[in-house]
């Protein structure tokens, strides 16, 4: 077999950028020799992998066919020269990892781990649920920790840990007007406004499912991009709210929320281990997703 690794990198690259001059640069190569490897990797093919549409190169049906075997590829032949330290030594894991988890309970588990023999320099990628699931897919990180349930054909998702969902708001908010303490009606929460993190985000997608089946719509007052804008908004009594008990406990504490006694039942979500199924784990990484399948978080159930 005459294909290279570097013509798939080459590929990769165009793949992503959109032109041989600027995948050039992702691979540190002259414009011509880019386009060359791209030629070359065409020529052994014998099929076009791109669509010329102006100066733009699109994918195709062949390129998409072959774009994520070819991530499989590089990330494997990136696997083997971390593992046998052709890489820098420094070069350590790509974790992704949800809002929630990423702030609230990741560094705890990346400062426990720290204390074991391996060494393992991470680099952290916070973002929502479906953008961490898409970069797992396309081994552009190691593997993630999210809240949300994933889609995507190419990953293996593990249930990891159960989160206590709570809903709370402002002591002073309306709903709780000459009844502090009461249970809170469905007709009330029904009617309340409430405020969610964006669309794609596993706490929205959790909150949704939690909530539907009970109240039949949730009545949007707000959008935020992550809880702790949530949190706040919520502090300052602009709606309601339904978080991860990891997220208000400190605002619980200090009395600036209140947890609302409702006719709901008990809600929770689980937390996820994503990786592509078609990844080599190295020592590292099976240490790591070893680690974390042990590891209790301090408020979280194992299911």
């Amino acid at each position: 077999m005459r294909i290279s690794l570097r013509q798939l990198q080459i590929f990769a690259a165009v793949a992503e950028s959109g032109s041989t001059t600027a995948a050039a640069e992702l691979v540190a190569l002259s414009q011509s020799a880019a386009s060359a490897g791209l030629n070359e990797l065409e020529s052994m093919l014998q099929h076009k992998l791109f669509d010329r549409v102006g100066k733009r190169l699109l994918l195709n049906d062949n390129g998409r066919l072959l774009l994520p075997q070819a991530r499989q590829m590089l990330d494997a032949a990136t696997t083997i020269e971390r593992q046998f330290g052709a890489l820098d030594g420094a070069a350590g894991l790509r974790i992704g990892a949800s809002t929630t988890i990423g702030i609230y309970l990741l560094p705890a588990i990346l400062a426990a781990v720290s204390t074991r023999t391996t060494v393992l320099h991470p680099s952290v990628n916070i973002a929502n649920t479906a953008d961490i699931a898409t970069a797992v897919e396309n081994f552009d990180i190691d593997m993630g920790l999210v809240e949300g349930p994933c889609h995507q054909a190419d990953l293996l998702v593990e249930p990891w840990i159960k989160d206590d969902l709570v809903i709370v708001c402002a002591p002073d908010h309306p709903i709780l007007s000459g009844k502090p303490g009461s249970r809170i009606s469905l007709k009330a929460l029904r009617e309340a406004g409430w405020l969610l993190r964006e669309s794609g985000s596993g706490t929205r997608e959790a909150v949704e499912h939690a909530l539907v089946p009970h109240l039949h719509t949730v009545r949007a007052a707000g959008e935020f991009s992550n809880a702790e804008a949530i949190k706040h908004a919520a502090a300052a009594g602009l709606g309601l709210a339904c978080l991860s008990r990891l997220v208000v406990r400190d605002m619980l504490e200090a009395g600036r929320l209140v947890q609302l006694s409702t006719a709901l039942p008990p809600l929770s979500r689980h937390f996820y281990l994503i990786c592509n199924r078609h990844k080599i784990l190295s020592t590292r990484l099976e240490h790591f997703l070893r680690f974390c399948r042990d590891w209790k978080a301090p408020s979280a159930d194992r299911s």
